[in-house]
């Protein structure tokens, strides 16, 4: 079944506000997965394009890289952001398909396999155990997004990646602007051409950081990064920038938007808290639903190479899809109950980190980073409750909480 109209439904995926109010939102996506999962999107100063919500669909979608290409188009942006990105060359493995992204995800891959996050958790550990300290200093009342969350995850991939502890703070904001930049309080600007001095500044930033990593060499990601070859040749500069770029940001984003909704939901789930609190075997699925439940990536874009059919629909050659991870993380045909936080799921194939060949990269970290910081959390957690009322990020991409008000007691 489709729609071919952009009916008020459909039109929450171009609306920044709509993921600022999840109920707005899960509503409009609950009403699109039972009568037009998959829907036509036309919308003034947008490319039209197919919204897909459910998750046999995605995953269809995901498993086929060769029909449903990133390139052109690999996330929602305007018609005028599609044309300045387009402009500005910007190749993050997320723009890239095969053999190319293969091959350049190969720079990386090594630095997020299980041996790497070993080797790392134990710096994890000591970073959550400080900011865990910070919140019992901070006397019981916290914005948590804000004091917390953004800088936990930030510390771990600014570390890896070797960036100076003076920079953490400006790639913070960078990162807030970019992913950001349709929420009035994060945004550097009113106009697209103001908007995109951040990222501007990011490839001033990380090309100084690629010549000084090829002339003098270091045990860090970003060394790797700058040296890496490609069938015997460096990187462009553009695609070791936007190595950088995809790194730096999604890099703590992403797991910053979880740690901070997971903390909601418990808060808001007393029941689920004192579960997981006396079942701490528990922690390993109860990562896993705080993926789910925040879902911190919105979308991601597919193009078709050629005329396809998706749940009976015709898809013509060279028209984009929206893959929607919101709706296809509460489809009620794969998850029982899904508008439940259940910290014992199981099992939860959520789709929050891609699938397939784009499956993402640093999913390993994440999934530490989250169980790192609860496990220290919860054993010391007394209380909690909310100290105000939580404020979502407006975006069509990447975000989660921004203001998360709490009111605590915690244990030495």
């Amino acid at each position: 079944m489709s729609v071919r109209i952009a009916d008020e439904a459909a039109k929450v995926f171009v609306d920044p506000t709509a993921y600022a109010d999840e109920a707005r939102l899960h509503a409009a996506l609950r009403r699109l997965r039972a009568d037009a999962p998959v829907s036509w999107v036309e919308v003034p100063d947008y490319n039209p394009f197919w919204a897909i919500t459910k998750h046999a669909d995605i995953m269809a979608i995901e498993r086929d890289n060769l029909l449903f290409t990133n390139s052109p188009r690999p996330v929602l942006t305007t018609a005028e952001g599609d044309a300045q990105h387009a402009a500005m060359g910007v190749r993050t493995l997320i723009h890239m398909d095969d053999p190319q992204h293969r091959k350049v995800r190969a720079i990386g891959a090594d630095w997020f396999r299980p041996k790497a996050m070993r080797a790392l958790k134990v710096r994890v550990d000591e970073l959550a155990k400080e900011f865990v300290d910070q919140m019992r200093d901070r006397g019981g009342e916290c914005d948590f997004v804000r004091e917390v969350a953004v800088n936990f995850p930030l510390y771990v991939i600014m570390s890896l990646l070797g960036i100076p502890e003076s920079d953490f703070g400006r790639m913070l904001t960078y990162t807030q602007e970019l992913f950001g930049n349709d929420d009035t309080e994060l945004q550097r600007g009113a106009t697209m051409e103001e908007r995109g001095m951040a990222l501007l500044e990011m490839f001033t930033y990380f090309n100084d950081i690629t010549a000084s990593r090829r002339a003098h060499p270091t045990e860090d990601l970003a060394s790797a990064i700058a040296n890496a070859r490609i069938d015997g040749e460096p990187l462009s500069d553009i695609d070791t920038v936007s190595y950088y770029l995809i790194v730096a940001t999604a890099g703590h984003d992403t797991t910053s938007a979880t740690i901070s909704g997971g903390l909601q939901a418990l808060a808001e789930n007393q029941d689920q808290l004192r579960r997981l609190q006396q079942s701490p075997e528990l922690l390993p699925l109860a990562v896993e639903e705080m993926i789910r439940w925040v879902t911190p990536v919105k979308e991601f874009m597919r193009t078709a190479q050629q005329d396809t059919i998706v749940r009976g629909v015709p898809i013509a050659a060279g028209e984009s899809v929206l893959l929607s991870y919101p709706s296809g993380n509460r489809d009620e045909d794969v998850f029982a109950d899904p508008f439940v936080f259940d910290v014992g799921r199981d099992p939860n194939k959520h789709v929050a980190f891609g699938y397939g060949v784009h499956f993402c990269l640093g999913a390993a970290l994440a999934r530490m980073e989250i169980n790192s910081f609860y496990s220290e959390l919860l054993p010391r957690l007394r209380s909690i409750e909310l100290a105000g009322a939580p404020q979502h990020t407006a975006t069509v991409f990447v975000g989660g909480l921004k203001h998360l008000p709490i009111r605590y007691t915690l244990s030495d």
